[in-house]
C-alpha cells in the first residue's frame, strides 16, 4: 500500500504547480531530481522545455512512458482554487488531474519503484508544451533521439483514454486533422438588382448540403469516417441592401488513413466546379495505427485485465495527441490513462482508485518486459 500512497502524494505535489503551456512550473526539474539514477538530457528550444530520461537495465527492447506537464487555462468558475488540489469523496479536484499529470505521476512513480529485473531500457519523454502549437515539443526530442540512435521500440503516452470506467479504452491510433480555408468569390451589387451582382452566399448554399456533414470515405476496422465539419461562414457589411463580393467559409475534417488532402481538394472541386474561388487545405497531424497485433497492444490489454478485470476495447476516437509525431518513427505507440470526461472543463477531476489502479498497471507492464 505503501507505493500507491507514493503515487497519490506525487500528483498532488505536481497538480499544486501552475504549469500552463509552455511552463513547466519547475516540475521537469522536480522530476529528473526525483529519478536522480537516470540519465537526463535536455532538449530546450523556443520557450519550450523538454526532458528525456533514461536508464539501460540490460540488451532488451526499449519502452518508453510519455507525456506532458502542461496544462490549459483554468477559466473562471471553478468552485475551489485550480491549482490547490482537493480531495473530497475520493475524487481529487485540481487542473490536470485527467488531462494528464495523473498519468505523468503514475509512470513516474512506477519507474521509481521497479525492481532490478528489467531487461531492456527504460525511459520518459515529457514536454511543457502538449497543449499548445508543440512546435518545440516532443518532435524536437525524437529528432535528437534519432541523431543518437536510441529511438525507443515501444511508447505509452499516458492521456486519459478511458470513457466509462477505468481500463475500458486504449488508443491505438488517432485520426489527422485536415484544417480548409474557402474564399469564394462573387461580384458585389446593390440588393434590388440581383441579376447585376454575384452572390457567393447564393451561390454557396444549394453547395452547403452536399458537403456539410459528409462522409469522406466510409472508414474501416480501425477509423470511423471522416467527416467534413464546417466550424465558421462569414460574407457581408451587415447591411441589407448590398451583396457581398466575398464569402469565407472555414472547414475541419478528422481524417483517417482513407482521406489524404489530396482526396479531399478532389471532393471540393467536384462541388465547387464552375465557381471562382481559392482553397487552402494545412495538415495539421496525420492520423496513425498501431497493428492490435502487436506486443504492446496485446501486453498492455493483458495487464489492464490482470490489474481491473476489464476487457478494454482500442479505439481511435478523439482528438490529436503526441503520438501522431511518435508513430512515423515506426515507434509502436499506444496510449492509455484515467477517464477523460472532464478534460480541460471546470472542476476538472480524477479519482484515487483510478490512479492507484493506472499505476500498479504501468508497474505490471513493466514486469512484462
Amino acid at each position: 500500500m505503501e507505493k500507491r500512497l507514493d503515487v497519490i502524494d506525487f500528483l498532488l505535489k505536481i497538480l499544486s504547480v501552475e504549469s500552463v503551456t509552455p511552463d513547466d512550473g519547475g516540475l521537469l526539474t522536480y522530476i529528473e531530481n526525483y529519478l536522480a539514477d537516470f540519465e537526463a538530457t535536455w532538449i530546450n528550444e523556443g520557450g519550450v522545455k523538454n526532458i528525456w530520461l533514461t536508464k539501460k537495465f540490460g540488451e532488451g527492447k526499449h519502452l518508453c512512458f510519455a507525456g506532458h506537464v502542461d496544462v490549459v487555462p483554468a477559466g473562471e468558475g471553478w468552485e475551489t482554487n485550480p491549482f490547490v488540489p482537493v480531495i473530497k469523496e475520493g475524487y481529487i479536484y485540481a487542473r490536470g488531474t485527467q488531462d494528464m499529470k495523473s498519468g505523468v505521476a503514475a509512470f513516474v512513480q512506477a519507474v521509481r519503484d521497479m525492481n532490478s529485473n528489467f531487461s531492456g531500457r527504460l525511459s520518459l519523454l515529457l514536454t511543457s508544451d502538449e497543449e499548445g502549437d508543440g512546435t518545440y515539443g516532443t518532435q524536437i526530442v525524437l529528432h535528437h533521439l534519432k541523431e543518437r540512435d536510441l529511438l525507443p521500440d515501444y511508447c505509452i503516452i499516458a492521456e486519459p483514454t478511458c470513457e466509462e470506467k477505468m481500463g475500458d479504452a486504449i488508443k491505438i491510433g488517432r485520426r489527422g486533422s485536415i484544417n480548409g480555408y474557402l474564399t469564394l468569390k462573387g461580384k458585389q451589387g446593390h440588393a434590388a438588382y440581383p441579376e447585376k451582382a454575384i452572390n457567393p452566399i447564393h451561390n454557396i448554399a444549394s453547395i452547403l448540403p452536399l458537403i456539410a456533414e459528409h462522409n469522406l470515405d466510409n472508414g474501416d476496422e480501425n477509423f470511423a469516417p471522416s467527416k467534413l465539419v464546417i466550424t465558421d461562414i462569414r460574407s457581408g457589411m451587415e447591411v441589407t441592401n448590398v451583396t457581398p463580393n466575398s464569402l469565407k467559409m472555414m472547414f475541419n475534417v478528422r481524417n483517417s488513413t482513407n482521406t489524404t488532402q489530396e482526396t479531399l481538394l478532389t471532393f471540393m472541386d467536384e462541388k465547387l466546379k464552375g465557381l471562382d474561388y481559392e482553397l487552402e487545405l494545412q495538415q495539421g497531424s496525420y492520423p496513425f495505427v498501431t497493428n492490435k497485433e502487436s506486443f504492446i497492444v496485446k501486453e498492455l490489454s493483458l495487464a489492464i485485465k490482470e490489474v481491473t478485470g476489464v476487457k478494454t476495447k482500442l479505439s481511435t476516437a478523439g482528438g490529436t495527441s503526441d503520438g501522431r509525431h511518435i508513430a512515423p518513427y515506426g515507434i509502436e505507440v499506444v496510449e492509455f490513462g484515467v477517464r477523460n470526461d472532464r478534460i480541460h472543463g471546470l472542476n476538472e477531476r480524477t479519482t484515487i482508485k483510478e490512479v492507484e489502479s493506472l499505476y500498479n498497471i504501468f508497474v505490471n507492464m513493466i514486469e512484462r518486459f
